[in-house]
């Protein structure tokens, strides 16, 4: 059973040693920890990580690849690197000490609403107290030096999926249209829905917070806690 969701984003600059003297990724970061110092204080019996990838599968471990991002240390071989959304959930949870299992899975950035949505109904299935941290990040496409360029349609499409995590609204994010996601480099699109899925067959979210939303480099962040009622 889902007993909480934690949303996060997967920048690279999340990766410390990526920053520089200056952390310019000091408040995100900070609002991440406090995100999965929450979900540990539900005392999962294990962490189920969803991000997205090229296809959809499970991750047996791997190692975080940071000089692919422009960092030092050491070189990992592709067949043992994590995708970037899961080596910065690996991370974040290296940060807060969560020592107990993790299962790493992937979901096809362009995955349809309904295959994204039955993967996180597998993932409730799963035995015991199972709590969710989902990787994705909002469009890349809200200013003129955003990755994407600017589209003013971003703006609209962020603010409804920052509405539906305060809301705790499943349907929300389900509502999300793949098409228009993919044409505003929503990196999260598919991970949302997952969530929505996973949610919608193991318990209702309470309290949801967003802890942060804002687009430092013309990406929209979210941080998110959906702490959830199940049975």
């Amino acid at each position: 059973m889902i007993v909480g969701t934690v949303v996060c984003p997967h920048p690279p600059l999340l990766l410390r040693e990526l920053t520089g003297g200056q952390d310019v990724a000091a408040d995100l970061r900070k609002a991440c920890t406090e995100a999965l110092e929450a979900l540990a204080g539900l005392a999962p019996d294990a962490v189920v990580v969803v991000g997205g990838h090229e296809v959809s599968g499970g991750c047996a471990g791997g190692a975080v690849p940071v000089r692919e991002f422009g960092g030092t240390g050491e070189r990992v071989p592709r067949d043992r690197a994590l995708p970037l959304s899961l080596g910065v959930a690996r991370r974040l949870l290296d940060t807060v000490g969560y020592a107990r299992p993790v299962h790493m899975v992937t979901v096809a950035w362009d995955a349809s609403a309904a295959e994204a949505e039955a993967l996180g109904a597998r993932i409730a299935q799963r035995p015991g107290r199972v709590a969710l941290l989902v990787m994705g990040d909002g469009s890349a496409r809200r200013g003129l030096r955003a990755p994407g360029h600017l589209d003013e349609r971003a703006f609209g499409f962020d603010e409804e999926i920052r509405r539906s995590l305060a809301e705790g609204d499943r349907d929300g994010l389900l509502r999300m249209d793949p098409a228009l996601a993919e044409e505003l480099l929503v990196a999260g699109r598919a991970a949302f829905q997952a969530m929505a899925g996973a949610v919608g067959r193991g318990g209702a979210p309470v309290r949801p917070e967003v802890l942060y939303a804002d687009d430092p480099f013309g990406v929209m962040y979210f941080v998110a806690v959906w702490p959830c009622v199940t049975g």
